[in-house]
């Protein structure tokens, strides 16, 4: 015997005893399960209770023929593999056992291997034919589950869930439970017939680990909940839906006078319960994976805000003290030069203050406006190479004064840059000065142009006392300055100018001594 088929249950029914006696020794001396009857309602009661691999039936019996019986068995387990018996084979016959679904017929009389031939083959060809069932049914199971997958909300995933079993599994309802913690179970969504049987479910209730079937009266001491009269296990099942913390469930019922779910169907129902639990748990991440992402987004909104608000009371302040102090000049001197024994020369003296303290205030604000007045110039493609030889033709007598050693490290073939050429040059301008200013005379500047991914990059180096620690982290802010009378602008200047043409502006750290800042830009494709 076929070691597949060890364990298959054969129910074999004739109206005559000595056959059914006699299949019943051949097959259980082959290693197969049998289960006789002599009559058709006596099988087909064990069909309704048991599940049967092989129907072995005589076609001519009393009250209900082979064909009646296929038939209601079929109706009962839609996997049954059934062969007919006959003693009249024919033709017609056997023509009508195949249109009838019989999976084979034997004749009588037959022998021992002849039945445990056919009985072998019968069952092989059922399970041939489930395999390409299971395999047609499979297939749009893979598109199913890529749209489950896809779905990230879980509320929508919950019911494209319900729309998907409805569909293929062909049931009359479904219904999915909530646990709702000790208020016991709640009907969260349904298709099909109406029912909510969540009065059924205690409190404490668990439901199965794994999707089986089940009926109404198992979890209903009280009765049918449902108002089915059929109490069979295989028409009803239970599908638990634990994912991130979440208790649910699946109820999945036929009613009756419908048949039990197939091996197909259960096998369907199980890919997609294990689909639809990885799925809801990866939609429940992905939605609190979002809902985190707003709240830091949020967060950092308002920490920009706050940050904003931060700056822009520093800069008020900052202005408020660099021109209410020329200011309060300005009005002391007006005051002073407006009084009537003043010399006529104090009174130029004094007036001469005012007019000093006016052209540093209008300096200020004009490095202001620099600095927050959007450039509306066209830019240009430019060699920043050129740009820098420029700038320091410019500072010739500036470096020559101090005695500066100038160094320049250009990098060949540079790509251009497309840039407001004046703007470029005043920051190479208020870098130069700057490390004039804050070097000794015989101090030494290296300039170092490079191209560094899609970027032409410009470091400009000194050999001064370099910037302190305290100062590095708001060097490029308005009014902060090393110098005694610096403004504190070119810095936030050239660094806005930088900024505005897509690039950065930034202080290296520490190296040998001395400062380094870097200039990049955009490369001009």
């Amino acid at each position: 015997m076929n070691t597949r088929f060890a364990e298959a249950k054969i129910l074999v029914v004739d109206d005559e005893t000595g056959v059914t006696r006699l299949c019943d020794r051949f097959l259980t001396r082959a290693g197969f399960q049998v289960l006789t009857a002599n009559h058709p309602q006596d099988g087909l009661e064990i069909i309704q209770h048991q599940k049967i691999d092989l129907l072995l039936a005589d076609i001519r019996m009393p009250h209900l023929d082979g064909f009646q019986l296929l038939k209601l068995a079929r109706d009962r387990q839609p996997d049954l593999a059934v062969l007919i018996m006959t003693g009249y084979g024919t033709v017609e016959t056997a023509v009508e056992a195949l249109r009838q679904g019989a999976d084979g017929m034997v004749l009588k009389p037959f022998s021992g291997a002849e039945l445990v031939q056919s009985a072998e083959q019968a069952l092989r060809d059922r399970q041939r034919e489930r395999e390409v069932q299971r395999l047609q049914a499979l297939r749009p199971l893979f598109e199913i589950s890529e749209a489950l997958f896809a779905a990230t909300s879980p509320e929508h995933l919950r019911a494209r869930l319900l729309d998907v079993l409805f569909d293929q599994i062909k049931c009359a309802h479904i219904s999915l439970y909530h646990r709702m913690g000790e208020q016991g179970w709640q009907q969260i969504a349904l298709r099909g017939f109406s029912f909510d049987a969540s009065a059924c479910f205690p409190a404490a209730w668990n439901q199965a680990d794994t999707l089986q079937p089940c009926t109404p009266d198992r979890f209903s001491p009280a009765g049918d909940p449902c108002g089915f009269s059929d109490h069979r296990p295989g028409f009803m099942a239970c599908a638990p839906l634990d994912y991130a913390g979440m208790h649910q469930f699946l109820l999945i019922a036929r009613q009756a006078g419908e048949p039990d779910f197939n091996e197909l169907e259960w096998e369907t129902l199980r890919i997609l319960v294990r689909q639809a639990v990885v799925a809801l748990e990866n939609a429940q991440l992905y939605d609190e994976l979002q809902k985190h992402i707003r709240q830091l987004e949020t967060s950092q909104q308002a920490l920009a805000q706050a940050e904003k608000m931060a700056a822009v009371g520093r800069l008020t302040a900052a202005i408020a003290h660099e021109i209410n102090n020329p200011l309060h000049s300005i009005r002391n001197c007006l005051h002073l030069a407006g009084r009537d024994e003043l010399s006529e020369d104090s009174r130029q003296e004094y007036l001469e203050l005012a007019r000093e303290e006016t052209e540093r205030l209008m300096n200020t604000v004009r490095q202001m406006l620099d600095f927050y007045r959007p450039s509306a110039l066209d830019r240009k493609p430019a060699d920043l190479n050129a740009l820098v030889d420029r700038v320091i033709k410019l500072l010739d007598a500036q470096f020559s004064s101090q005695q500066v050693i100038l160094t320049r490290q250009y990098a060949p073939d540079l790509p251009l840059v497309l840039v407001v050429a004046n703007q470029i040059q005043q920051v190479f301008f208020n870098l130069f000065l700057n490390a004039i200013e804050a070097m000794p005379p015989g101090g030494e500047i290296t300039i170092t142009t490079a191209y560094e991914n899609g970027h032409v990059v410009a470091l400009v180096a000194d050999s001064g006392p370099g910037i302190a620690p305290e100062k590095r982290e708001e060097i490029f802010e308005p009014f902060v300055s090393s110098k005694e009378n610096g403004l504190g602008l070119g810095l936030t200047v050239s660094y806005g100018v930088v900024t505005a043409h897509g690039g950065s502006l930034s202080l290296l750290p520490d190296g040998d001594g001395g400062a380094c800042f870097r200039v990049s830009l955009p490369a001009y494709q």
